[in-house]
């Protein structure tokens, strides 16, 4: 490719690295937090609980910017491509990965002792099972481009619109009574789900559109223009979402806050295109990132999982909401989510600085 790779590295690095250290921050908070400092008196609480709404939809959007990039910066033929087989298998991990964080009891084949609440937690679809899922929809949808001979933006877009618009119906509907809770737990939030398909997988297909550009026009990202763009249409997004503010409030006298409706749907994604605006301007103007961040980005996979059982737990060990849950103050929980994060860093760098290591080794033992 005759584009400058240094840029697109930086620029898809930064936004990744934000994505998940977001989301470590968020989880870590939310565990510690004591319930008498959750009020919207509280200048931080609001601040952060506002932060916290764009949190996932940062991270899912992120995913499919990074993966859609890369699936069509090859131009072999569907079948041909080798990110197609790399994303099949990175939909099967991830799910696999999900569901076992979740795993009910800790002995793989005796259930005797599992309650009907921890089956309906195993069954849970949280974010890994999302971003999965929302992968394999890129694949199919690009499948389905190809052999039409579509552009991408003419299955991307309708696709990403299909899971937002039909979220108020589908989340109406008592998926349950039609089917087992297993597959019920994809379509809707009333089984304990936190990230159902609508409209969760639009996000990640609306990242697919703005993947597939940048893979399409390899000089282009490395402009001001480029970045002007993303803003404009940010700020056009934000003011379609006022539209339906309008359109709710006024005329259907709907006051709901802060819930997963069109109107912060479309406010989540104005603000999501605006934040790529600003990460793809400063890419144009920094010369370098700090390697940890850029090692972040890479290793966004184990910095979930990793910090998941830390905060939660698993079937095997406890994690430390079992003693802190709810119980620290704000200044408290912040310090607490600084200190994950770092170990977060660390650990990442630890990997990094052990397969640089091993590699000199070999290369050693080669000479």
């Amino acid at each position: 490719m005759s584009y400058n790779k240094r840029i697109r590295i930086i620029f898809l690095d930064m936004m990744r690295a934000l994505a998940v250290l977001m989301m470590v921050q968020g989880h870590t908070i939310d565990t510690f937090l004591a319930d008498n400092y959750r009020t919207f008196d509280s200048i931080l609480f609001s601040i952060w609980f506002t932060i916290r709404g764009f949190t996932a939809p940062i991270f899912m959007f992120t995913s499919g910017v990074v993966f859609t990039f890369l699936l069509r910066s090859h131009k072999e033929p569907f079948f041909e491509n080798p990110r197609v087989k790399k994303g099949v298998k990175r939909f099967v991990i991830l799910v696999l990965i999900g569901y076992l964080l979740r795993y009910p009891t800790h002995t793989f084949f005796d259930f005797s002792i599992v309650r009907p609440d921890q089956w309906l937690g195993f069954f849970t679809v949280d974010a890994l099972h999302l971003i999965g899922f929302g992968l394999l929809f890129i694949l199919i949808l690009s499948l389905i481009a190809e052999k039409l001979k579509l552009k991408d933006y003419f299955v991307f877009v309708p696709g990403a619109l299909f899971f937002f618009g039909l979220f108020s119906i589908t989340e109406n509907i008592n998926w349950a009574n039609y089917m087992p809770i297993p597959f019920a737990a994809y379509l809707y939030h009333q089984t304990g789900s936190y990230f159902p398909l609508f409209p969760w997988a639009g996000y990640v297909l609306s990242g697919a559109v703005l993947g597939s550009y940048l893979a399409h026009n390899p000089v282009a990202f490395n402009t001001i223009k480029f970045s002007s763009r993303l803003m404009i249409l940010g700020i056009v997004i934000l003011l379609f979402s006022r539209v339906i503010v309008y359109v709710e409030f006024e005329i259907y006298n709907q006051k709901v806050f802060w819930m997963d409706n069109l109107y912060v749907i479309t406010m989540r994604l104005g603000w999501i295109f605006i934040l790529n605006s600003i990460m793809s301007y400063l890419a144009l103007k920094l010369k370098s990132i700090p390697d940890f961040i850029k090692q972040v980005g890479r290793y966004t996979l184990l910095v979930y999982a990793v910090h998941v059982v830390i905060l939660y737990g698993s079937a095997w060990i406890p994690g430390l909401s079992y003693i802190f849950s709810r119980r620290m103050d704000i200044y408290s929980s912040i310090i607490s989510a600084i200190i994950m994060v770092l170990l977060m860093a660390l650990m990442v760098m630890g990997l990094e600085r052990y397969k640089l290591l091993k590699k000199n080794k070999f290369a050693t033992q080669e000479i």
